[in-house]
């Protein structure tokens, strides 16, 4: 499981630098709220996510009161501006009943208040919804949902750890936009070892046959202290190729994109400007938003802070009067920029050419237009690169 960075101590009470808080909310304010709660675990997860058995049961109630204690600790340290975007992740979001995220819904509304026009979207396993759960998340208040679908392959589910059958996903997109839902996304990983070109061509076709308006296409990564990082080490499976991932991408730019859906960030595509995630959008343009949840993260005005991970002791840690945080990091103004470009450039609307060092990027990878820089096609695939270029 990954490890929370190292910072310095978030004070008891969770208090924020005023100048955190001088510009509050006005590149948008969303809430992030982590449900740590997970069937099963797959084996390239690296997640801060627990099965009942980890917790030796789990503790919904007692998460959902821990939740609302965070809510009311947060209210007395950030402004009470109403929320853009709601985005509730996990885990399984929908190991939670409707009602019960409908409550934390309530509480967040009851917190901050939520704006009329509001994205608010939470993420589900396909086998975990039903046409009835669907009908009562969308007459709850949730206007957007995203299911994990990653492949339509069955031999690529099984090395995954997937549990849903590879018709599932595709079924439930249908099933959420005849519940009402409009604004529906497929996520896909593709470079999984075993998979064929033409999987991934199924895994394409299969989604934008479910007629969503967004897909997120992810290239594998395999996270150390996974079960697939030991099965990789171990021979029984070949390491991810950078060569196949970049085919497939290629191949997710060419079916997405004649399914009416373009990129809009490097590893999204949506079928117009409606269909983006706002939430995610948030994050990339350096908005401010509050992680609710055990290893959750926030960050407000240059702030950025994360709280403890186990759910058991982020509970204790509330029902004690205490911030859950762990630690936290002010940055400089050097650090926001860098993390400006890093996170700007991956979008499709680019970033101003105004200081940035154009030359120092290898011709082809950037187009320049109106002022502004934005990768070609060839420069998402090297995405990374032209990050340390621009910032050497």
């Amino acid at each position: 499981m990954a490890q929370l960075p190292d910072g310095e101590p978030v004070p008891e009470n969770g208090i924020l630098p005023e100048s955190a808080l001088a510009g509050f909310g006005r590149r948008g304010f969303g809430v992030y709220l982590h449900v740590p709660f997970c069937a099963s675990r797959c084996g390239y997860c690296d997640f801060n996510t627990y099965t009942a058995s980890e917790l030796g049961g789990a503790d919904i109630d007692g998460y959902l009161d821990a939740i609302e204690a965070e809510l009311r600790l947060a209210r007395g340290i950030v402004p009470g501006r109403p929320v853009d975007t709601i985005f509730v992740g996990g885990g399984t979001p929908t190991m939670l009943s409707p009602a019960q995220l409908c409550r934390l819904l309530d509480a967040i509304n009851a917190t901050w208040g939520i704006v009329g026009d509001a994205e608010i979207t939470t993420e589900a396993n396909p086998e975990s919804v039903t046409p009835q759960s669907l009908r009562q998340l969308r007459d709850g208040g949730f206007t957007r949902i995203s299911l994990g679908m990653q492949s339509a392959s069955a031999p690529v589910l099984r090395i995954l750890d997937r549990q849903h059958t590879p018709g599932r996903a595709p079924q439930a997109a249908i099933q959420a936009r005849e519940a009402g839902f409009t604004h529906v996304n497929l996520d896909l990983i593709y470079g999984t070892p075993g998979e064929s070109a033409d999987d991934f061509d199924e895994s394409l076709d299969r989604a934008t046959g479910a007629g969503v308006d967004h897909v997120s296409a992810y290239s594998l990564i395999v996270e150390d202290g996974t079960r697939l990082a030991a099965r990789v080490r171990r021979g029984e499976l070949a390491a991810p190729d950078d060569d196949v991932a970049a085919d497939r991408y290629l191949a997710a730019e060419q079916r997405l994109t004649k399914a009416g859906l373009n990129w809009y960030e490097v590893s999204n595509w949506a079928a117009d400007e409606q269909a983006r995630c706002r939430h995610n959008l948030l994050y990339w343009r350096g908005g401010d938003w509050w992680g609710l949840g055990p290893g959750a993260h926030s960050h407000v005005g240059g702030v950025r802070w994360w709280n403890v991970k186990h759910p058991k002791r982020y509970a204790q840690r509330l029902g004690e009067g205490k911030s859950p945080g762990l630690g936290r990091e002010i940055l400089t103004a050097d650090q926001r920029h860098i993390e400006s470009i890093l996170l700007g450039l991956r979008l499709a609307e680019g970033l101003p050419t105004a200081g940035l060092d154009l030359a120092r990027v290898q011709p082809g990878l950037l187009e320049v237009k109106d002022g502004r820089a934005t990768l070609t096609l060839r420069g998402r695939l090297m995405a990374d690169a032209v990050v340390r270029d621009l910032l050497t």
